[in-house]
């Protein structure tokens, strides 16, 4: 059998990243001699990320179009067809079996490239609600694989295959690392630990939060992990110094604060509501309400629904915040309910069943 090879694009927030990185993986698993290529916006996230998980990255030139008269908007076709032009000639020199698309404003020139060159492409959709560039490139996709129901009103309901969201195979059994997470993070034993997740990038929302709130929680008995983002950090960082709390731009391992973790305050990007029903720990999904068509609060509202967390909206957390937190903390009944609810949404199998996808295609 030939050397499979296979072009993978998904970037500028870890949301975007890390599913292209598990697929990358599996997909290395299946074919061990494969040619794996990533390709990323220059200026993003990405291009960190990718070789560090071991993976060679090409970045095109290429940005998202601003919601309001920018200098970037104009150059936006410039940038386009420059990411247009160059996309063909990666395509053309790597003669890739699949190209693979999550998300992120790169995949867009470059699906669009290698559909027009005869090679299949393969989305995979996150969100409940798609962006505009996975929108633009399901005509010519071969396969969509979704993580939500009802995504023909914007997607060929023939290409659409419901596999759930690829994860970080690491965090697929937590449990078993929790010896290790209380000693990584030196965490007392005895006390509840609160995880703050607020996306690769950080929350500004959720900062102004736990920094109000803080001294409160510590009242409760409480330790806390506080993930605050690399662009928060250094305003953040001096409330590290108090005693129960560490502050942290970003986490490398999240397999182990998972396990350490016993409540989970999170946004909830697509990436983010994936893992956290691997992890089956109690959740306070607070959305951003600053993506397009409020798709967090559509994830959060789709496991809400299905009584597997809690849901704060944004103006809801200076009046809501601490009866929520305090009710679930004195209820140990709900937190297992809870628990036990999110992780029957889980899908453990979703990087396989989209690798299946993918190989289906390259026969």
């Amino acid at each position: 059998m030939s050397k499979k090879k296979f072009i993978l694009s998904g970037g500028g927030t870890g949301g975007h990243i890390y599913p292209a990185v598990a697929i990358a993986n599996e997909l290395r698993e299946r074919f061990p001699d494969s040619e794996i290529l990533f390709v990323g916006a220059s200026d993003k996230m990405e291009m960190q990320k990718v070789p560090q998980a071991g993976y060679k990255i090409i970045g095109l030139w290429i940005a998202g179009i601003q919601r309001r008269l920018t200098l970037d908007n104009a150059m936006f076709p410039l940038k386009l067809m420059s990411s247009l032009v160059k996309s063909r000639k990666i395509v053309k020199d790597f003669k890739p079996d699949a190209v693979i698309g999550t998300g992120g404003f790169a995949s867009g020139p470059l699906l669009r490239a290698a559909a027009g060159l005869g090679v299949p492409t393969v989305i995979q959709e996150q969100n409940s609600y798609p962006g505009i560039t996975n929108k633009w490139l399901s005509k010519k996709a071969k396969k969509i694989c979704v993580a939500y129901d009802n995504l023909e009103r914007f997607f060929p309901a023939e290409k659409i295959v419901f596999t759930g969201n690829p994860v970080r195979s690491d965090i697929l059994d937590v449990e078993g690392n929790r010896k290790e997470a209380i000693e990584r993070f030196k965490l007392d034993p005895a006390k509840k630990t609160v995880l703050v997740l607020g996306g690769s990038l950080g929350s500004r929302r959720i900062n102004q939060l736990i920094a109000k709130e803080l001294t409160w929680l510590l009242a409760q008995n409480v330790q806390v992990i506080w993930q605050c983002g690399k662009f928060y950090f250094e305003e953040y960082k001096s409330y590290g110094d108090k005693e129960g709390v560490q502050v942290l731009s970003f986490i490398d391992r999240m397999d182990l604060v998972y396990a350490a973790a016993d409540f989970v305050i999170s946004r909830s990007g697509a990436s983010s509501v994936s893992e956290l029903c691997l992890v089956g720990k109690p959740v306070i999904f607070i959305p951003s309400p600053n993506v397009a068509e409020d798709h967090q609060t559509k994830n959060a509202q789709a496991i809400v629904d299905k009584e597997g967390a809690l849901l704060l909206k944004e103006v809801q957390l200076d009046t809501q915040f601490q009866p929520v937190f305090s009710d679930l903390l004195s209820n140990p009944d709900k937190q297992h309910k809870l628990g036990e609810n999110i992780k029957k949404l889980a899908k453990a199998n979703a990087t396989k069943d989209i690798v299946e996808e993918i190989v289906k295609l390259i026969k």
